[in-house]
């Protein structure tokens, strides 16, 4: 499912149209980035969790040549699954 899928699926369950739809959708997008961007902690109960962690500075390899470089620390965001939604996806 893309954007435009959950745009309309979004927009029949709700009873809304489209462009309303995509409105809120969008909305709610830029408002989770904002958050995790800022390192706050983003709960939707029953869906998931969204936050940004951080990666340690590790060794790796050029696939090109096998010479060994090291890669940078970084912060990278990450998203948890809930129970409700872990049990949906597992009885299916």
């Amino acid at each position: 499912m893309n954007k435009g899928e959950l745009i309309d699926a979004v927009a029949a369950k709700a009873g809304v149209t489209k462009k309303e739809a995509d409105a809120v959708l969008t909305a709610a997008l830029e408002a989770i980035v904002e958050a995790v961007s800022s390192n706050d902690k983003v709960t939707l109960v029953g869906f998931g969790s969204f936050e940004s962690r951080e990666r340690k500075a590790r060794e790796g390899r050029n696939p090109k040549t096998g010479e060994k470089m090291e890669i940078p620390a970084t912060k990278v965001p990450a998203f948890s699954a809930g129970k409700q939604f872990k049990e949906k996806v597992a009885a299916q």
